[in-house]
């Protein structure tokens, strides 16, 4: 019985540290991302979990996160206490909680999660999983209301340049989860690699996956349509859309090299980068790509790039059938030209039942905002940002400064982008600032979210992946869930030890924010790259 009652204590004393007080004194908790409100019980007590729990489901989704939340918390059961508890799984539409809120509610005896909807009862879900995992099976006497303050929580990874595999995305996708990040935004083609199957066009991935950023010879990766479908159901179970990039009109050199009758030409560096928008057989390839995209992706966007076309269409103010075109279609000059082929992209994908996403190029491109969506991505145009706005479109922010995972995050690390700084975790807990505040203020409803964006020219493997990812990642993720009032950096960074934690369990190779030089710089791949985003 001693031992018993050891036992017990123990697990008790490991409770206590998930609690802690906010700047205003009010009791908070050690969670990821911190919850909209959590109320600490005023009588003493703690749920511990032992074999003796059961369930009490309302539902079939309710039964699936029953099944995700066994095989998580069954091994911290602990001693049989001979009490009845019970974990009570409640999925009432009837409820008047917005998508993704949930209610959570811990006695000693009864945790009670309750949602109006699948996504919310997930997060609440996920939200367990951490209680128990801290408290090693034991949970404080609490009630947690929660909700995001934003719809789109983005993680962008680039794998035309590099390629990283079935395993790896699957390993992010459940570490997003986890976070409750809801978009995994997909690069998919570019100039070094074509990285998606398209069976109406094999050359795609024969000859357009061939190499990647480091090496232009490097064996042909790339994703089969059944591996797409797969990647596709694990992340919708875990309540992340995924949303293809195909890259267009530059940006186009894997295609067009596959393809040549598509491509604009060209010479040098630049030949092949952009499609020809000048011949009818571009948009029948282009709109046979989209098809088959379509059916793979449920989700309702395509992103179709738009973005630094300039770089590579100098044959377009020089070539006599391209001055021709724009002469005969009243375009004006080179510029016209690539703003028809976004707009008439862009009715193609909206015709196929989707809308379009683009980089903030195409705020200037005439595209309907009943259409499209944009990103904005230069932080040092932030006029870019006003005139979508103005303009009436949706906007997903993802700033280079201070949203672009390619850039360093200590004044210590060699490898990566700089522009004026660079981007260390306390900036990314910190975004959106009040230079971006400004600009948004009064137009609120048409900003989507954000995302935390990763190239990778000099990303080659999974070890530099994961040190460039993690743990800004983790900042990433609360402050995109929760409002920029409630954010609290110093208790953010007291509370990171424990996700690093957990990462260790998944052998994540993060950077230590705490001790820089406990984990060396991962080498990365390095060339004169022109590009700013590419």
């Amino acid at each position: 019985m001693l031992n018993v009652m050891k036992s017990l204590l123990y697990i008790i004393i490991l409770c206590f540290p998930l609690i802690s007080f906010n700047l205003d004194g009010q009791n908070t908790v050690d969670l990821f991302p911190q919850p909209l409100a959590y109320t600490q019980s005023t009588t003493s007590g703690e749920f511990i979990m032992n074999s003796e729990v059961k369930f009490k489901t309302s539902g079939t989704y309710s039964k699936q996160i029953k099944k995700t939340l066994t095989s998580s918390i069954q091994s911290y059961s602990s001693v049989t206490e001979g009490v009845s508890k019970q974990i009570q799984l409640d999925l009432n539409k009837k409820l008047s909680l917005p998508d993704g809120a949930y209610n959570l509610e811990v006695t000693p005896e009864i945790i009670r999660l309750e949602a109006s909807t699948p996504t919310g009862l997930f997060y609440g879900g996920e939200t367990l999983k951490q209680l128990f995992r801290h408290g090693a099976g034991c949970i404080a006497a609490c009630k947690i209301e929660d909700a995001p303050a934003n719809a789109w929580r983005g993680y962008m990874l680039d794998e035309s340049r590099h390629f990283f595999g079935v395993e790896k995305v699957k390993q992010i996708l459940d570490v997003m989860a986890t976070l409750k990040l809801n978009v995994f935004h997909w690069h998919l083609t570019d100039e070094p690699g074509w990285r998606i199957e398209i069976k109406k066009y094999p050359l795609l991935t024969t000859v357009g996956s061939v190499g990647n950023w480091a090496d232009a010879q490097a064996a042909p990766k790339f994703y089969t349509q059944e591996e797409i479908k797969e990647l596709v159901k694990y992340a919708a179970a875990r309540q992340i859309m995924i949303i293809p990039e195909i890259d267009m009109p530059g940006h186009a050199t894997a295609a067009c090299k596959s393809y040549p009758e598509v491509s604009s030409g060209g010479e040098g560096r630049w030949k092949d980068f952009t499609y020809n928008p000048c011949k009818d057989v571009t948009f029948e390839f282009l709109s046979n790509v989209l098809d088959e995209v379509v059916s793979l992706f449920p989700a309702p966007y395509i992103h179709l790039g738009a973005d630094e076309v300039h770089y590579g269409n100098q044959i377009w103010y020089t070539d006599p059938a391209f001055k021709k075109f724009i002469k005969d279609n009243n375009l004006k000059d080179a510029v016209g030209l690539e703003h028809y082929f976004i707009r008439r992209v862009a009715d193609m994908i909206y015709d196929k039942g989707k809308k379009a996403i683009g980089w903030d190029e195409m705020v200037d491109a005439g595209v309907s905002p009943e259409k499209a969506v944009i990103m904005w991505w230069r932080h040092d145009r932030e006029y870019q940002l006003k005139k979508a706005l103005d303009k009436g479109y949706d906007v997903i922010l993802t700033p280079r400064r201070a949203l672009y995972g390619d850039f360093v995050q200590h004044e210590s690390h060699k490898i990566g982008r700089r522009w004026g700084g660079f981007n260390p975790i306390e900036d990314i807990y910190n975004f959106p600032g009040k230079s971006v505040q400004k600009v948004i203020e009064g137009k609120e409803s048409q900003i989507l979210g954000s995302q935390f964006t990763m190239w990778t020219e000099r990303i080659a493997d999974e070890k530099r992946l994961d040190f460039m990812t993690f743990p800004r990642l983790v900042a990433f993720a609360e402050a995109a869930w929760c409002p920029v009032t409630s954010k609290d950096e110093k208790h953010f960074m007291q509370k990171l030890p424990l996700f690093l934690q957990y990462l260790d369990t998944l052998n994540i190779y993060y950077f230590d924010p705490f001790n820089p030089a406990k984990r060396p710089e991962p080498h990365g791949p390095s060339k004169a790259d022109v590009l700013q985003n590419g």
